[in-house]
């Protein structure tokens, strides 16, 4: 009795009491509205489902609150088919007055063919050394040249008639030109009085007027002034790609040093080392090399790639010929680039940048603009500046554990023709602002509330609309019937 009761009692807290269908009528209507119903339901059931599984993202602008230190790091992949990797110098300044020049110690430089293929090995990274003796300019020979003029038309045969030969590539105007000729005739005006051509036919020290002999220099990839190369006959290195590797002499320039260098070859040569090794293969760093000599440039071109760690702030990535002992025509520098990669910040893992692109590709971005252009100089004496805009990019994907910072940027480039030796430069400015990009996916409690709206939803508003039409449908049969009484 008592558990009759309390299941009255249980039974009195239904919400959902049964009408016998013998009292409940179907009708056609209904069983339209019901269609209508089951369909609406179900279109609306899949969209929900849509938008729960869609990943959508939200945007963000504040000021920017890394914490990834003072220095940023800027990512490069150049190549400059025109400018020898001999002299080429990466430079970075900022308008706190920081200076650095010819960084080498995170860059590489690798000599390339006009078809930007790599034909050599990579270059030593020290800087050109400036020769601290120099013979006084006022005192000179007398006589002719001692120095043989070497042409387009005799040089090649020079090369082989003399086991060895050191030229001095140079330039009249040039003011370190000038003032090694003293030192130069003096010093070759002793070779050959050691040496007779004549008689000995050893060694021979010449000199090649660039100025005139333009296409001879180009030949030999001389870039700037005064450029001495040593050839050996019968040990030149030939690469696949048919390019003549020697050697340049970056020592003192006074005539005592010049003079004990040749002698120095030529004892080499009686010696017979250089069959066994010669200077030219050592590698650079190496006891055994010979510091004032490094190999020449195989080629007229250089690959230039690595980074720099700079300060965020305002600056300047410089690419340029450089040395503090040489001079350069700026009517004969051709700063011809293509940019093969260009980015700031840190290289993220293959998979993490998976993860920054697909959050990104949302917003239709381009991501480094100046990947893959090739900026050409259509005349002497091109600078080309590239000016570059760049924001900082905070992406926290979905199921990542951790935020990732990427780095995006507008680049605008233009040429400038000036006087003075043309460069390629990078003005780089940091926006102080930071993007953050969020990605975000409804609950699964927001998704099963939206779906119980949705048929409880549609189920009252299709059953209102139901009512009403059968009532209308009942109202006019009644006054159809009145008016036939």
């Amino acid at each position: 009795m008592a558990a009759s009761s309390a299941t009255a009692k249980l039974k009195s807290f239904d919400f959902y009491r049964k009408i016998d269908r013998e009292l409940t009528k179907a009708s056609l209507s209904g069983a339209g509205f019901s269609v209508i119903a089951a369909v609406a339901m179900t279109f609306l059931f899949f969209t929900e489902l849509n938008s729960f599984l869609t990943v959508t993202t939200t945007t963000n602008v504040v000021v920017d609150r890394s914490q990834d230190g003072e220095f940023l790091r800027i990512n490069f992949n150049l190549s400059l088919p025109a400018l020898s990797c001999e002299f080429a110098s990466v430079d970075v300044s900022d308008v706190l007055g920081t200076h650095r020049f010819n960084l080498t110690k995170t860059v590489r430089k690798i000599p390339i063919d006009k078809n930007l293929r790599p034909i050599g090995r990579m270059l030593g990274s020290d800087p050109i050394p400036t020769p601290s003796n120099l013979d006084d300019v006022e005192e000179f020979h007398d006589g002719e040249a001692a120095a043989f003029v070497l042409t387009d038309h005799n040089f090649e045969r020079t090369t082989k008639e003399y086991p060895i030969l050191v030229v001095n590539f140079y330039a009249p105007w040039c003011s370190w030109c000038q003032r090694l000729e003293p030192a130069w005739e003096k010093a070759s005006s002793i070779i050959r009085e050691r040496h007779p051509p004549d008689s000995d036919g050893l060694v021979r020290m010449g000199k090649v007027d660039c100025t005139a002999e333009r296409d001879l220099c180009r030949k030999h990839h001389v870039q700037a002034y005064p450029s001495i190369r040593i050839f050996r006959k019968g040990s030149d290195l030939k690469s696949a790609a048919g390019h003549h590797d020697h050697e340049s002499y970056y020592g003192e320039r006074d005539t005592d040093s010049l003079v004990k260098f040749v002698e120095s070859l030529l004892q080499k040569h009686l010696a017979g080392d250089q069959q066994q090794q010669p200077p030219l293969l050592a590698l650079p760093g190496d006891d055994k090399s010979d510091k004032k000599t490094r190999p020449a440039p195989p080629s007229g071109g250089c690959n230039i790639e690595g980074f720099v760690l700079v300060k965020k702030v305002p600056g300047n990535l410089m690419v340029s010929a450089h040395s503090g002992a040489h001079s350069f025509d700026a009517s004969t520098m051709n700063m011809t680039h293509i940019v093969h990669h260009l980015s700031f910040g840190r290289r993220l893992a293959k998979r993490k940048v998976q993860l920054v692109e697909r959050v990104k590709k949302h917003f239709a971005e381009e991501k480094d603009l100046l990947t893959g252009r090739a900026f050409t100089s259509v005349h002497d004496n091109i600078t080309h500046d590239h000016y570059l805009q760049a924001v900082l990019t905070t992406v926290e994907p979905l199921r990542a554990r951790e935020t990732l910072f990427s780095y995006d940027y507008t680049a605008h480039s233009n040429i400038l023709q000036s006087p003075n030796v043309p460069v390629v430069k990078f003005h780089y400015e940091l926006s102080p602002m930071q993007v953050v990009i969020t990605e975000n996916r409804k609950s699964f409690a927001h998704f099963l509330t939206q779906v119980c709206a949705i048929i409880g939803g549609v189920f009252t508003v299709v059953g209102i609309l139901d009512s009403l039409f059968h009532n209308a449908v009942r109202v006019m049969k009644k006054m159809e019937l009145g008016k036939q009484f």
